[in-house]
């Protein structure tokens, strides 16, 4: 039986005017199409093609000798090609484009948007992508161990866990639900830091560098706000985590130790609640 959206070894059993027809034994009734362009140079009846299934613009199955960008089950990304009211068409090499249903879409992908999806049979037999529970094909036997910097391409917020990452679009990884990542959209690909490899395999990652960076970048933001208010912050580090974060951008915690750091530095002054520069 033919296998869609998968590739597979078939005979050629006859040619016709508009290509070769291929079957799985001798003697099959069910056959299918390789168009004529993409018949092998020199083939003859009887030879072996290697070949990948697909429906055509009329749903009936066709075969191609190129290689589409996805195959069935697997995770991959894949350019938004068009909008529609029935949902997302995909790029995926081959001529009919691949379709995203509206249901089965995380966020709001728009076109020319790279994103992370796995190919599946819907109930019709049509090809498909899907955007949802991807965690459940990435792999777990990534190369990284704490502290390396890792790329990671967003595919879902999960508001309850965290932000679902795949570490080069092939490794399942998470950002904790308490970090801040409203800046970033679906398909986005960030530079992280592996804070911890899970028994599991599964990689927890953070967007903050290691500490002292990290207290190098945030001590320098708050010295350039400092300067910006004349060399004066109208609040100190017992104001609201609200008024810090709308200031600086940073949480409570990270702003306390930036302060801390810069003082120990002699860079500002705590002078009667006051955070001057030094």
């Amino acid at each position: 039986m033919f296998k869609l959206c998968e590739y597979q070894e078939l005979k050629i059993a006859h040619f016709k005017e508009f290509g070769a027809l291929l079957e799985e034994n001798a003697g099959d009734e069910k056959r299918v199409l390789l168009p004529s362009k993409e018949v092998p140079e020199g083939a003859k009846a009887g030879d072996m093609v290697k070949v990948f299934l697909y429906l055509d613009s009329k749903d009936r199955p066709i075969a191609t000798t190129k290689e589409p960008l996805i195959t069935l089950d697997q995770v991959k990304p894949l350019t938004v090609k068009d909008v529609t009211k029935i949902g997302l068409f995909l790029d995926w090499g081959l001529p009919k484009d691949l379709l995203l249903p509206f249901h089965e879409i995380n966020g709001r992908p728009e076109k020319g948007d790279e994103i992370l999806v796995r190919l599946y049979i819907d109930k019709s037999g049509r090809p498909a992508a899907t955007m949802r529970h991807l965690y459940h094909y990435l792999r777990t036997d990534s190369p990284y161990k704490r502290d390396d910097e890792v790329n990671g391409r967003i595919y879902e917020f999960g508001h309850d866990f965290g932000t679902f990452v795949a570490v080069d679009d092939i490794f399942s990884g998470m950002i904790p639900r308490h970090e801040d990542t409203g800046n970033y959209r679906i398909g986005d690909v960030i530079t992280l830091r592996v804070t911890d490899v899970k028994p599991d395999g599964k990689l927890a990652l953070t967007t903050r560098k290691d500490a002292y960076l990290e207290l190098d970048d945030d001590g320098s933001k708050i010295m350039a706000i400092i300067d910006s208010y004349a060399g004066v912050l109208p609040f100190s580090e017992k104001a609201s985590p609200e008024v810090i974060k709308r200031e600086t951008g940073l949480s409570k915690a990270a702003f306390k130790r930036a302060i801390g750091h810069l003082y120990k530095e002699h860079r500002i002054t705590l002078d009667e609640g006051k955070i001057r520069k030094a």
